[in-house]
């Protein structure tokens, strides 16, 4: 397979990835918790996942032909700049005295990184995809 197709079949898995990050603490915690532990921060991280949703329809319309390539990656470039940026920020300024407080245990400490590592393949992908279009 080229790097023109599989370049945005990753990006799909990265944003897929980045959104059942953001619904981990939906299923482990109360909604309410849930919303505490989002809104806590400087931004609220599910505007990443937003973002995601549309980068996932804006990746296979590029990857099908059905919209331009090259607008398709350029888009899904900027769009994988602000989920980086978004769950960064929110990471980075979430008290970590609330993540360790809630009672699932050591595992749920560490979901804010998960959260930004799944990020970050997001504008990974798209920088692939456009060097792989040649536009870069």
């Amino acid at each position: 397979m080229d790097d023109v197709r599989l370049a945005p079949v990753i990006g799909i898995v990265g944003c897929v990835s980045v959104v059942l990050a953001l619904a981990i603490p939906y299923a482990i915690l109360s909604p309410t918790a849930a919303n505490t532990y989002y809104t806590s921060g400087a931004f609220n991280p599910l505007f990443a996942g937003l973002f995601a949703l549309v980068c996932v329809v804006v990746f296979a319309s590029g990857r099908s032909q059905r919209s331009d390539p090259a607008l398709s990656a350029g888009i899904c470039l900027v769009f994988g700049l602000f989920i980086a940026g978004f769950a960064a920020v929110w990471a980075v300024t979430v008290p970590e005295q609330l993540a360790f407080s809630y009672p699932t245990g050591a595992a749920f400490e560490h979901h804010r990184y998960v959260v930004v590592l799944a990020a970050l393949i997001v504008p990974l992908s798209a920088v692939w995809y456009t060097r792989a279009l040649n536009l870069l």
